[in-house]
């Protein structure tokens, strides 16, 4: 028998797990990608579009009838992926590359952010769907 709460304590609890690890995934990878002389932000830009890929894929199936927990979804899609992406950062640092007179770079790092996350959630979903057929033809099969 569950207690009244005791659902959202438990969502609480995956939130905070996955915000750990996806702030120190995030971190991790800033400092493994050291920044180029150019100063564009790869580490960011990566993070995000890896981000938009995974969430695209990972909600898709969460939603299509899998058996993943609102807990684990929680934890995972909000948590991990909400702390590991960062729309702060890509925010200051377009700023900061059009005060340094880099607006060429500055263009493309959004351009490259927006579209290439709007695209990649979508590759990110239409994978999921293409597994959740997969799926449904295999056990329609048996």
């Amino acid at each position: 028998m569950r207690v009244e709460g005791e659902e959202d304590q438990m969502n609480g609890i995956a939130l905070a797990i996955g915000a750990f690890f996806g702030t120190i995934t995030r971190y991790g990878i800033g400092v493994w990608m050291e920044p180029v002389s150019s100063g564009f932000p790869y580490a960011t830009l990566l993070v995000n579009l890896s981000g938009c890929l995974f969430l695209g894929w990972f909600f898709t199936l969460a939603l299509a009838g899998s058996k993943i927990s609102v807990a684990v979804q929680t934890g995972i899609g909000v948590g991990f992926t909400g702390s590991f992406t960062t729309f702060s950062t890509f925010s200051l640092e377009t700023i900061s590359l059009i005060e340094q007179n880099q607006l060429g770079l500055a263009v493309v790092y959004v351009l490259l952010s927006t579209g290439g996350g709007v695209l990649l959630a979508a590759v990110g979903y239409g994978i999921a769907k293409l597994q959740v057929k997969n799926r449904k033809r295999k056990r329609e099969a048996i």
